[in-house]
């Protein structure tokens, strides 16, 4: 994936409603794919934590083979396809990878993936000072990767794998970062 600047804002109170909105589209559009709830994840799910402000949005598929027909149909919704991590997930984004407003993901349910995404977004929900701790990192990445978005997640996996460790135990772990 190219590089891309990294912008952090503070938690908007909007976040929740874009994704709403997503939702029930990607409820209609998906339906035929999916076998388990839409979730909004990542940093914009928490409130009060900075975050970039893109909605993560992640749908219960049976599997990526059997997803696979969705791309299309994701892509009618205005979500780009991107073979990012395609041995766990399909993943988009809209309206274009260089100005993104939404990161989609679809995942096979109750998968690595789908458990550390909703592990890493209840732990932080729940755990101020991990938020607050989580914030303080996220800035100094942000700082430091300023213009580099793959540099900027790819900081944040060491952390994550740590709190993943201790939630679901170290075979869980995998790079999922919010």
């Amino acid at each position: 994936m190219p590089a891309s600047s990294v912008e952090l804002l503070e938690y908007n109170p909007a976040y929740p409603e874009r994704f709403e909105f997503e939702r029930i589209l990607l409820t209609r559009a998906l339906g035929p794919w999916r076998s388990g709830p839409i979730e909004h994840v990542g940093s914009t799910a928490v409130p009060g934590l900075i975050s970039t402000p893109i909605v993560d949005i992640m749908v219960g598929v049976e599997s990526l083979q059997a997803s696979r027909p969705a791309v299309r149909t994701a892509a009618q919704l205005g979500y780009c396809f991107f073979p990012y991590r395609a041995e766990e997930m399909h993943w988009f984004c809209k309206p274009t990878f260089e100005v993104r407003s939404h990161q989609l993901y679809l995942v096979p349910v109750g998968g690595r993936v789908w458990q550390e995404q909703i592990a890493l977004r209840d732990e932080l929900r729940k755990n101020q000072e991990l938020a607050t701790e989580y914030a303080a990192l996220k800035r100094q990445l942000a700082a430091t990767f300023p213009n580099d978005q793959e540099a900027y997640t790819e900081g944040k996996e060491p952390f994550v794998k740590g709190l993943m460790s201790r939630l679901l135990g170290p075979a869980a772990v995998g790079t999922v970062s919010g």
